[in-house]
């Protein structure tokens, strides 16, 4: 395999393979030796698998490493933690770990390589969120989504009475009425993600859709791992859930997320059959373009670290069609300024805040 992901790189005019390793003790020695700007590296490697290896990696020679991952339930649990200890990305293999078929892999790892080798050293540590702090917030967290279980099963959107209702008007920002937080991300994300769901208090006035940029399979993982560190419940949307306060639903991967109103009730539409946006599905652009046709809320829009201009445009017409405040992430957290960037360009962002101070931001605007 080694060989195979050598020659992915031949036609890059920006690659230069300096190297490869046997397993991930060869990969640290090499690291050491050679400094690559970027290294690709599997999780499943004999001797020191690539988990061990990256913890060693980021923390004897840092330098962006792009993550090569199974599609299994293991190895998309594996592939959230690496982010979180480090990796810039990660590619899903197509074939799991067989790998038959890696040449399918080949345009998307190239140009992850290329992007992370633009990702500067100093943003590579891992979340400042210590695993001590992490139980704690999963244990105080438990007793409260016990209770709220029987709440996160979608109801069945033909039992629910149709009401019209007339529209609030539009006007200046107040905590009062109906909010919802929509948050876009890319690379960078999940570690983004953590940083500011975390810190959401379980009593938010309002409940938040995510669109990150990940492969099918990954984003459930994403959102079982968020919902073990937050005082919110966080799930991966499914077709028909309803939209409750305090309850993060993270579009799954392959799918569009988008909203259907029945009677005062808002439920979840996951559209797989509109194309990709801009090579994206879910798409930024497409959450925001669709919620912005309902005036039943204000909105929060929030776009965190990625490459790319994913939710540029949908801001645009968010900011034509209601009260919406926008925050992006500052350049100084963000793994990849691309997306804020571009946000940022269009003159309608009115907060600008560093990843850590983003959950505080939104808060202010909610009751």
């Amino acid at each position: 395999m080694r060989k195979l992901i050598s020659d992915f790189f031949v036609g890059s005019s920006k690659v230069e393979v300096v190297g490869t390793a046997r397993n991930g003790k060869d990969a640290i020695k090499k690291i050491q030796s050679l400094k690559p700007t970027v290294v690709t590296m599997d999780i499943e490697m004999p001797e020191m698998n690539g988990l061990d290896a990256l913890k060693e990696i980021m923390r004897q020679c840092p330098v962006p490493v792009v993550m090569l991952s199974s599609t299994t339930q293991h190895g998309t649990e594996n592939a959230i933690v690496a982010i979180e200890n480090g990796a810039v990305d990660f590619v899903a293999k197509p074939s799991g770990t067989i790998s038959l078929d890696l040449h399918k892999i080949q345009s998307e790892l190239v140009y992850k390589v290329e992007q992370a080798a633009m990702v500067p050293i100093s943003k590579l540590k891992k979340l400042s969120t210590s695993k001590h702090q992490q139980e704690s917030v999963t244990r105080a967290s438990t007793v409260m989504k016990e209770s709220q279980q029987h709440q996160r099963m979608p109801t069945p959107i033909n039992t629910i009475a149709v009401k019209v209702e007339a529209a609030r008007p539009q006007g200046e920002w107040s905590k009062a009425g109906k909010k919802i937080v929509l948050i876009g991300t890319s690379t960078g994300g999940p570690r983004a993600l953590q940083e500011v769901i975390t810190k959401i208090p379980k009593s938010i006035q309002a409940p938040i859709l995510i669109v990150q940029h990940m492969p099918a399979g990954f984003t459930k993982s994403l959102a079982t791992r968020l919902d073990q560190l937050s005082e919110i419940v966080v799930k991966e949307a499914e077709q028909g859930d309803i939209l409750q306060n305090g309850i993060a639903y993270i579009a799954p991967g392959g799918y569009h997320l988008k909203l259907r109103k029945v009677g005062t009730t808002f439920c979840i539409v996951l559209d797989n059959q509109e194309a990709p946006r801009a090579g994206h599905r879910p798409s930024v652009d497409v959450m925001f373009e669709d919620v912005s046709q309902y005036s039943d809320f204000d909105k929060i829009a929030v776009i965190m670290t990625g490459m790319g201009h994913d939710g540029s445009n949908g801001l645009k017409v968010l900011k034509n069609t209601g009260n919406v405040i926008a925050i992006a992430e500052s350049a100084g957290t963000c793994i990849v300024y691309g997306m804020p960037k571009a946000a940022v360009e269009t003159q309608l962002v009115d907060e600008v805040a560093d990843v850590d101070d983003i959950a505080q931001t939104i808060m202010k605007y909610l009751p």
